[in-house]
């Protein structure tokens, strides 16, 4: 594992803070939390935190994809979610005052910076339109995962790898055009954990999906050919 490495990014400059929670603060908020934070370059594979341990700040992603994950009863890893640039993590446990329920670590090179946890509930305090945004954010979140789970209970393999591989265009797309040829980079551990089958059974479907030209691979990446027939492969048509 490499070393983390600290840099100096100003939240006045950032480029991913209109995706975030921070993207509502005024000028002079922002400077507030930019005078409070560190930022970090984290190599692929490093920890945030680790769940059951408590959460001191929150993490903002600058650059690169972070998965989050629970360790089951049987030791494999059962990822939530990956989040991306402008993603804020770990504010949920740090304003109930538990403990973190999962784990974040890095998929990729990062830049990550950290706000401590007064500087943070400060702005909570200070700034109604911060406190409404996080909220809303909580209900989303909430309301996604309530409905991933329900409908991803209900489907096939095939269906929940269809719906997996459409989520994971849409997040590793966000930062090119429409257009663009968008590669999927992750292990195929890691996408079977996601889906929630055996690594064996993942790369059977994937075979599949190739032979009927739904997705192409290079290596471990994936790319998605044919979002309509994935659509269609989902059970969601």
């Amino acid at each position: 594992m490499g070393q983390k490495k600290a840099v100096q990014i100003s939240c006045l400059d950032c480029q991913s803070k209109n995706k975030s929670l921070f993207g509502v603060l005024c000028s002079h908020e922002l400077s507030m939390v930019s005078d409070a934070k560190s930022c970090t370059n984290y190599k692929k594979g490093q920890v945030l935190f680790h769940e059951g341990t408590r959460p001191l700040g929150v993490f903002c992603i600058n650059t690169g994809k972070v998965k989050v994950y629970r360790v089951g009863a049987d030791g494999k890893e059962q990822i939530m979610k990956i989040t991306k640039e402008g993603d804020v993590l770990g504010y949920k446990a740090m304003i109930s005052e538990e403990h973190y329920p999962v784990t974040a670590e890095t998929l990729e090179d990062c830049t990550i910076c950290f706000v401590p946890k007064n500087d943070f509930l400060s702005l909570l305090t200070e700034n109604p339109g911060f406190n409404k945004k996080l909220l809303q954010t909580v209900c989303q979140e909430l309301g996604i995962m309530s409905e991933k789970l329900t409908n991803l209970a209900q489907k096939s393999v095939r269906e929940r790898l269809a719906i997996t591989l459409l989520m994971l265009k849409e997040t590793y797309g966000m930062e090119g055009g429409e257009n663009e040829s968008v590669e999927i980079n992750l292990t195929r551990e890691d996408l079977a954990n996601i889906v929630g089958t055996a690594t064996e059974t993942l790369i059977r479907l994937l075979h599949d999906f190739k032979e009927e030209n739904l997705i192409s691979t290079k290596g471990r990446k994936i790319n998605v050919e044919n979002s309509k027939g994935l659509v269609k492969a989902a059970g969601v048509m």
